[in-house]
């Protein structure tokens, strides 16, 4: 009941009480808390006043109205058992519009809910009463208190609650929509957990009747406690059968109570403590039973019985840890096998302790809570199922032939394809119908009922080749095909089978194998994916996008409607932050950067990954200069906004080029080539600009230009040589082979190094040929070589670019190479560096291992300059390292404990070693004394030419063959 007095009755009111001290309540008005459209969702616990004790009447003043006048309001309880504890807030709307809103306060939550004494859930408001306005409807809800207030335009209203329980540890002000999806999104989510629990226990207890050992029914317990535990947090049960916020209380301290005493039992079953001392069967039992005891206390006072619970549970977990390190050191197997499991309990207990002495803070701590039980029940029951079924050996006899054959096609897990001609039926052992999830049975038949269910580009394949087996009579069943299963999808199998001949000379029989393929299929797609997608983003990379831009200019030059932009965005002195922050922090900031300008696309515009801190982004959205324009500052924006990384606000500026499409452009590389003309140039007026492209562009770029316009040339009119730097044996200081060195003599500029032309040529495309030409001109001296020298043992070295690895014709351009030039596979050796091998590891392992098939060598170039860790030396089959030079130039007195660490590492995994950059003959002898095997530099000799060097091999062969 609510009743407002006028201002002049509530002053004389006031001044009563103040005066005869009738404690009518107090006068000063609360501040209102204003809201707006905008608002989804406020926490108001801060904001609202809390009187206790103040009876079954409360008098407060209201917040001023939009009028400014203070008010007097009096409210009677609803409960006639209240406690008389009372709250008060007031909300104000700003807007012109009404505003609707729920007021939300949960029954439970675990953060703050303390750990001795804990709150464990109740109903927190019987009514709230505002000062103006209709009543507030209570929404049905049996997880919180939820009722719809609806504000008028430019109204304030004071709210009065009536509180159910002394505490309110959260009050919610959520729009109805947002709170409505957030329920779904936990619900979701709830049910997700509660599904993976519930099987998870059914399956340990399935076990436990399969199995028997004691272990089983011990963990089994402890699932359905964490299943029962979860199911109340989550309000699971509130769903399925009727319980009330006051039996809340008992149920949540009955599930507590169970959960720390199946933790007791199953450490007991697992480790088996009874075999190693009876009184720890005494112990558990006590515990066991103070913990059975606790369930009468839970009757009486479920929050003390729920606080002792919850230190069993840290007791147990902290003596556990104990007992499973004495009896890991003891070499007791149970104990090492539990020690992941226990761990991650323990840092399980550490996150539920920091969640409800209030140290963690927000609304997922407490779905993450039980999401982390059920990884912890999961893992302990993956340690039982290993421990109970290891040892476990099937029986050796003695098979026949036959017998084995059959037992190695069952072990291997493959299907046996078996065609009968002469009765027109396929069948498969065991059913792939099944496999397929398609009726039992349903693939057994005439082999043309195998058509319907094959993808149709599969179809003819498969009927000729089982035509041509047939007509042939000899042969053999080699393809690969899809079968659609029964939800859909198609399946991949590879199918290996061959004809039996009858004594007639026809085709009887056809036996075989097919295999499940598919995900060796999708690991060739993410092959694919990746070689035309950048590593770290998934961003398309600059073949895949210079590709779409050649099809969207052909569309443009058809159709008026398409004018695509061409941005290329240049992050402004990103290698500082590198070489500050670390490689991993670089790569964190460009997964932002490239999420941000993500966000800014639309519908058929299309973002790239060209270079490693450069970006390009193809506009089809919009055409209007303006609307570029205003792209174009959007993306500046996206960027210069601050990125937060461990704890720092990092500000980085772009750089952007754009160019729009007109028809004289007809090829994407010259589209792109001016875009980044125009962001070249735009660093050149200090970076942080939008510059978009001019012709007068192209004059600035020239010399680079023209460079790749005489590389070309160079390449026809074979003004490309090849230098030779000796690689020698340092047990001998002989000749054991060359590393190939490209040279480019300009006729006009005279000596042009590498270090300025190869970049051009990888960014141009040219450095595929130029590696074609090298690997072939090497391959053909060395091989004339050897044939004037008798054959001397020699090895040849080339480098490889990046372009070069990605290309899927690299292993076939080897392979032509040694075919043409008639080198030997084992005398031929291809250089990669880490930084190279790592931008790409998956491709790289594909390509590397089609490389070492064909029998050439593969050197790991600049070794411990990059990522130096010994994982990528197994990972990769590489036979050769190259110790940088950085290394013997260390002044440190430890230089020589890690040259002897590196080359006997390497000797150990089977590599040998080439240091690079030996200078002094100290040096010479520091190596040989750590057994390195090769040593590369100008003081053994600097790159000559094809004849030098030949001249060099027979004045080293002479001495041998005198």
């Amino acid at each position: 009941m609510l009743r407002i007095f006028p201002v002049r009755y509530c002053a004389l009111l006031f001044l009563t009480a103040l005066f005869l001290g009738l404690g009518l309540g107090r006068s000063v008005a609360i501040e209102p808390i204003k809201i707006s459209q905008d608002d989804i969702a406020l926490d108001l616990s801060e904001a609202v006043e809390i009187y206790r004790n103040q009876g079954q009447s409360f008098q407060v003043s209201t917040a001023p109205g939009a009028d400014g006048i203070v008010r007097r309001i009096e409210v009677e309880a609803q409960d006639k058992g209240s406690s008389g504890d009372w709250a008060l807030f007031a909300l104000a709307n700003t807007t012109d519009q009404q505003i609707d809103r729920l007021i939300v306060a949960p029954h439970f939550r675990l953060v703050g809910s303390g750990l001795v004494w804990p709150d464990l859930g109740s109903r927190r408001i019987v009514s709230i009463t505002p000062s103006e306005g209709f009543a507030l409807d209570r929404q049905d809800s049996a997880d919180a208190d939820e009722f719809l207030v609806t504000l008028n335009p430019g109204s304030v209203v004071t709210f009065v609650v009536e509180l159910a329980s002394p505490n309110l540890p959260q009050v919610y002000l959520w729009d109805p929509a947002a709170y409505k999806e957030m329920v779904n999104s936990y619900t979701l989510f709830r049910g997700i957990v509660i599904g993976i629990a519930g099987l998870l226990a059914l399956f340990l207890t399935i076990l436990f009747v399969v199995k028997g050992t004691s272990m089983f029914p011990a963990t089994a317990a402890l699932a359905w406690a964490i299943l029962a535990y979860i199911s109340i947090d989550f309000g699971f049960l509130n769903r399925i059968m009727d319980i009330s916020p006051g039996t809340e209380q008992l149920w949540r301290a009955g599930t507590e109570i169970s959960l720390a005493a199946t933790l007791v039992v199953f450490l007991f079953a697992y480790l088996n403590l009874n075999r190693w001392h009876d009184h720890f069967s005494y112990g558990m039992l006590a515990w066991i039973l103070g913990l059975g005891l606790l369930g009468g206390v839970a009757m009486i006072d479920p929050s003390i019985a729920a606080g002792i619970a919850r230190l069993s549970f840290a007791a147990t977990a902290v003596v556990g840890l104990g007992l499973i390190l004495y009896l890991g050191f003891q070499g007791y197997d149970r104990a090492i096998m539990l020690v992941p499991s226990w761990l991650m309990l323990l840092v399980w207990l550490a996150g539920a302790w920091m969640a409800v002495s209030g140290i963690l803070d927000n609304d997922i701590v407490q779905p993450a809570i039980g999401g982390g039980l059920i990884l912890i029940i999961l893992l302990i029951g993956f340690t039982v199922i290993q421990h109970a079924f290891s040892g476990s050996a099937l029986f050796q006899g003695l098979f026949s032939d036959m017998e084995r054959q059959a037992l190695a096609v069952t072990g291997s897990g493959d299907t046996v394809w078996d065609w009968d001609v002469m009765r027109e039926k396929v069948v498969t052992k065991p059913d792939v119908a099944r496999q397929l999830g398609l009726p039992a049975n349903s693939l057994h038949g005439p082999a043309r009922s195998w058509l319907p269910m094959l993808h149709a580009d599969d179809r003819d394949t498969f009927r000729t080749t089982l035509d041509v087996v047939l007509e042939h009579r000899r042969g053999r069943i080699a393809q690969n095909f899809r079968l659609r299963g029964a939800d859909g999808h198609y399946h991949w199998f590879a199918l290996r089978a061959r004809p039996v001949i009858g004594s007639d000379g026809e085709v009887i029989r056809c036996v075989g194998t097919m295999v499940d393929v598919t995900e060796q299929k999708k690991a060739e797609e993410r092959l694919l994916h990746d070689a035309v997608h950048d590593n770290l983003t998934g961003l398309p990379n600059r073949e895949l996008f210079l590709n779409r831009l050649d099809a969207t200019i052909a569309m443009a030059t058809a159709e008026r409607s398409i004018r695509p932009t061409v941005f290329v965005i240049d992050i402004d002195r990103f290698k500082q932050v590198n070489d500050e922050l670390g490689i991993s922090a670089g790569d964190t900031i460009l997964l932002t950067i490239a999420r941000r300008l993500h966000r800014i696309l639309k519908a058929g515009d299309s973002l790239s990954r060209i270079a490693g801190d450069q970006f390009a982004l193809m506009l089809l959205s919009e055409q209007d200069p303006a609307r570029v324009a205003s792209v174009a500052d959007a993306i500046r924006q996206a960027i210069r906004a601050p990125v937060t990384f461990a704890k720092r606000e990092i500000v980085l500026t772009p750089s952007i080029g754009l160019v729009s499409w007109t028809s004289a452009q007809n090829a994407a590389e010259e589209m792109l080539k001016d875009a980044e003309l125009a962001m070249y140039q735009a660093k050149r007026y200090g970076g942080d600009r939008i510059e978009p492209f001019r012709p007068a562009f192209r004059t600035i770029g020239t010399d680079r230009l023209q460079i790749e316009s005489d590389l070309r040339r160079a390449i026809e009119r074979k003004e490309l040589t090849l230098a030779y730097q000796p690689i020698v044996q340092l047990k001998d200081q002989t000749i054991a082979g060359f590393e190939a060195l490209l040279r480019w003599e300009h006729p006009r500029r005279g000596s042009i190094p590498p270090s300025d032309f190869i970049p051009i040529a990888e960014s141009s495309g040219l450095i595929v040929q130029l590696g074609l030409f090298a690997m072939q001109k090497a391959a053909e001296d060395l091989v004339a070589w050897q044939k004037q020298l008798n054959g001397m043992p020699l090895f040849m070295s080339v480098n490889l670019s990046s372009r070069q690895l990605i290309r899927r014709d690299l292993v076939g351009d080897v392979r032509s190479v040694l075919a043409r030039s008639g080198i030997k596979p084992e005398n031929f050796r291809l250089e990669l560096t880490e930084s190279l091998v790592m931008d790409n590891p998956e491709q790289s392992t594909h390509v590397l291992d089609k490389l070492k098939d064909i029998g050439i060598g593969l050197s790991l170039d600049d070794f411990g300059t990059g990522y130096s860790s010994l994982s990528y030396l197994t990972r990769f089959p590489f036979d050769t390292i190259k110790i940088d030079k950085s290394f013997l130039d260390d002044p440190s007195d430890k230089r020589d404990v890690l040259m002897r660490s590196m080359v006997t590492m390497a000797q150990g995994l089977g590599l040998s070693v080439v240091a690079e950059g030996v200078s002094r003959d100290s040096d010479i002898e520091a190596l040989r004394e750590a057994a390195c095997d090769y040593a590369q530099s100008f003081h053994f000799g600097a790159p000559v030419d094809g004849e030098t060097a030949f001249k060099q091999l027979q004045d080293q062969a002479s001495p041998v063959q005198a």
